[in-house]
């Protein structure tokens, strides 16, 4: 026990050593970044559900529209304000890609925020950039 002086003086260095970083960035998150529509987008002036439940829930619904094409053949999404959707991420001008084409500032900007990688790409083709 002749070491407890030094055991202690470790524990708080260490201690110092782990908390570090999370004292050096406390209240310094950066906002999040709020995604650019196209002109196509702001002019039509809906989407298949209201804008934050498609910020909250867009990789579920996508999940459910892959699931619903693929498993029952239906292709057609009819939303809660009654209008009809292609259940398609890049597949036409009715699609999801048809109104978000700027994949640079609309999906990336977030993406790259909350640092993850979204698998639609590994099947899908990235959307052509336009305005």
């Amino acid at each position: 026990m002749n070491d407890k002086k030094y055991i202690i003086a470790g524990l708080i260095v260490f201690c110092a050593i782990v908390i570090s970083p999370f004292l050096f960035n406390f209240g310094k998150a950066a906002p999040a970044p709020e995604p650019e529509l196209t002109q196509k987008a702001k002019d039509a002036g809906y989407c298949v559900l209201p804008k934050e439940e498609m910020k909250a829930g867009h990789m579920q619904i996508l999940d459910m529209w892959r699931d619903t094409v693929v498993r029952e053949g239906n292709r057609i999404y009819k939303s809660s304000n009654g209008k009809n959707f292609t259940m398609s991420l890049s597949n036409g001008e009715e699609s999801c890609t048809g109104c978000h084409s700027n994949k640079a500032e609309f999906c990336d900007r977030c993406h790259n925020y909350a640092s993850v990688r979204p698998y639609c790409w590994d099947c899908h083709n990235e959307p052509k950039e336009k305005e």
